[in-house]
């Protein structure tokens, strides 16, 4: 009876320490969310605010003095956002087409066909990760250089070749799929292309959207390289057109405008994580998935 008894008690202390420690995660968590919400909050009130034009206003207002449209006409009015977003959609549709092709059938040749030195293949790929890109860059722009690609949207579909962390990525997902998939494939008289498009990529639909999103990310918020390898006005990406609010050292800055031509450029962003959010989520729960 005094065993029971003690079990209760320690089950009962256990309980209370994980309901602690349940609600401090949820507070430190609600902590983050809003420290992430309000910059983003306050960027789209301000966008309405056409009393804080010349002036950003502090403390910031919950509410605009002047609600109003106009900062978003003036932004429209002074920069072809609309034009800069379609630039950008290009670009990132492009790169996303060339890098997922690359990883994925990279990731699936090192997973699958087991090839001597496939384990070296994908140091030497990792590898590349730990070089930052403000070392490579001007090899980068002088190769283009040298195959008159500059101020060309081939600058940035050539490199997106090489995506290690794709490839990495893809090769843990294929990993974890068995490998009497593909035996089955081959014995029924399918290619290794026909094996890795009917029977693995449709398995890999969550990961896939993953790296769409981090792509698109990857090259919408990008604004170094554009800024070095286009020179044409009309191929500006949208984070060149964002740069234009800032020019002359910042004397320029009309804070209610670039905040509304901000909010606009997040519009594309907001709308594909919308869409694939559902296979982001599926993806993080198929990495605690073992065969």
């Amino acid at each position: 009876m005094s065993t029971s008894r003690s079990l209760m008690r320690r089950n009962g202390t256990l309980m209370g320490r994980k309901r602690w420690s349940n609600k401090i995660l949820v507070v430190l968590l609600a902590i983050g969310s809003l420290a992430m919400v309000i910059p983003f909050a306050w960027m789209v009130i301000t966008s309405f605010d056409w009393a804080a034009r010349i002036r950003i206003p502090f403390p910031p207002r919950i509410w605009p003095l002047d609600p109003s449209l106009k900062p978003y006409d003036a932004a429209f009015m002074n920069v072809p956002l609309l034009k800069y977003i379609w630039n950008s959609v290009v670009v990132a549709v492009g790169v996303i087409i060339v890098s997922l092709s690359s990883a994925l059938l990279s990731g699936y040749a090192l997973s699958k066909l087991k090839a001597k030195g496939s384990g070296i293949v994908l140091v030497a790929a990792l590898s590349t990760m730990m070089i930052p890109f403000e070392i490579t860059m001007i090899p980068q722009y002088l190769f283009f250089s040298r195959l008159h690609l500059t101020d060309s949207y081939w600058a940035f579909y050539l490199p997106a070749l090489n995506y290690a962390f794709g490839t990495f990525l893809a090769k843990g997902i294929f990993d974890q799929l068995p490998g009497s998939l593909r035996e089955a494939g081959i014995i029924d008289g399918a290619g290794e292309l026909r094996v890795f498009r009917v029977i693995f990529l449709p398995l890999c639909m969550p990961i896939i959207a993953t790296l769409i999103v981090l792509q698109f990310l990857a090259v919408w918020n990008d604004l170094l390289w554009p800024l070095l390898i286009l020179n044409t006005p009309d191929k500006y990406t949208i984070q060149q057109g964002l740069a234009m609010f800032t020019y002359n050292r910042g004397t320029g800055k009309l804070p209610s405008i670039t905040m509304a031509a901000t909010t606009v450029s997040l519009v594309p962003v907001v709308v594909l994580y919308i869409f694939l959010q559902r296979y982001v989520v599926e993806s993080v729960a198929m990495t605690g998935i073992k065969q």
